[in-house]
């Protein structure tokens, strides 16, 4: 007996590969599939993704520039009394307090429209992936337009990621740490500080663990919120049933993709600071006296790294975000057998079993 050759094994045909219309087969991914996925949907859609990231931390940095200098207007009476004193003198809380005020105001817009602009883009990638995962063209426009509308969403599954798992180590720091200084109180105060310290960080690493599995959790939340319209609960809620059963499967995965995001960043930062260093080193030289001299030295430099590290904010923050997204769609396609259905949203012939 004689059994066909070539793609038929036994007497059996072996199955076909599953569609890829767009950046991903549809079927279950490995993690390479989905680095690959992430990359190629950077590779092919960078106009909208960094457009959008361009636009949502350049809109922030225009943001933090007004509030910079309607504060400076309002204080800018106050300023010599603060840095241009004689020798030995001190300055005054009439002087001083306006300024702090002024900074804490302006912290708070910078800290706001950061948060506002990482939102934007953490929809933007879901948003880019409706389109990408099918093969299907977009635009800038289309992705601001969603990713706008999604952001209160995204903003609201960040904020309460952030107030589960950082709160439980950080209050455990605090009370073991207070817990300690009681109990240790008769020993001398050096070693008090020292081992109440160490039995905090110590207690907190205990329980690192619930907050990584915590943020493991509730990681699908914000691709949830923008492939499915859902509010922030709604999707916390999806995100959970999503991941469980895959627990480190996912972690592996957005860990991955954060290392791999954080070591460009460095990479970036490197290449910033190498960049600095000779107008640095040229101010140093130059030995300037002055108030004046120092701030117009200083300004130019303070600007060019503010606009790097927002280019390399921009650049690498749609990495991992890219890589929740694929990890999204693949648990669909495991627990929901969605991919039949995307096969069909792309025009694809479906595939045998």
């Amino acid at each position: 007996m004689t059994y066909p050759t070539g793609p038929y094994s036994y007497g059996y045909p072996s199955p076909p590969a599953p569609p890829k219309p767009g950046v991903i087969p549809l079927a279950p991914l490995g993690l390479s599939q989905i680095l690959t996925g992430a990359f190629a949907t950077i590779g092919r859609y960078w106009k909208p993704l960094l457009g959008v990231a361009a636009a949502a931390y350049g809109l922030a940095l225009l943001l933090l520039a007004a509030a910079a200098g309607f504060a400076y207007a309002a204080v800018s009476d106050h300023v010599p009394g603060v840095f241009d004193l004689p020798q030995g003198q001190e300055p005054s809380w009439d002087d001083g307090g306006p300024l702090l005020i002024a900074f804490g105001a302006v912290w708070l817009i910078a800290l706001v429209g950061m948060l506002v602009a990482s939102a934007v883009v953490y929809a933007a990638c879901p948003a880019v992936l409706q389109e990408a995962v099918l093969g299907r063209r977009t635009t800038f426009g289309a992705i601001w337009r969603r990713s706008w509308s999604r952001m209160s969403s995204v903003l609201g599954t960040a904020l309460l990621t952030l107030l589960l798992t950082v709160p439980v180590p950080l209050l455990v720091f605090v009370a073991a740490f207070a817990g300690l200084l009681v109990a240790l109180s008769g020993s001398g105060p050096v070693a008090l500080v020292v081992l109440s310290f160490g039995g905090a960080v110590l207690a907190t690493l205990l329980t690192a663990p619930l907050s990584a599995w915590l943020w493991v959790k509730f990681s699908l939340a914000a691709p949830a919120a923008v492939f499915e319209g859902q509010g922030a609960m709604t999707s916390m809620r999806r995100s959970s049933r999503l991941v469980q059963g895959s627990w480190w499967r996912i972690f592996g995965a957005l860990l991955v993709a954060g290392l791999m995001a954080g070591m460009a960043n460095w990479l970036i930062q490197q290449v910033l600071s190498l960049l600095l260093s000779f107008p640095a080193s040229f101010t140093d030289s130059a030995g300037a006296d002055s108030t004046g001299e120092v701030l117009i030295a200083f300004v130019p430099l303070l600007v060019i790294a503010v606009i790097g590290s927002m280019v390399a904010q921009a650049v690498c923050s749609v990495f991992p975000p890219l890589v929740a997204g694929l990890v999204y769609v693949d648990q669909r396609i495991r627990k929901e057998n969605l991919a039949p259905t995307l096969t069909q949203a792309a025009g694809t012939p479906s595939f045998g079993p």
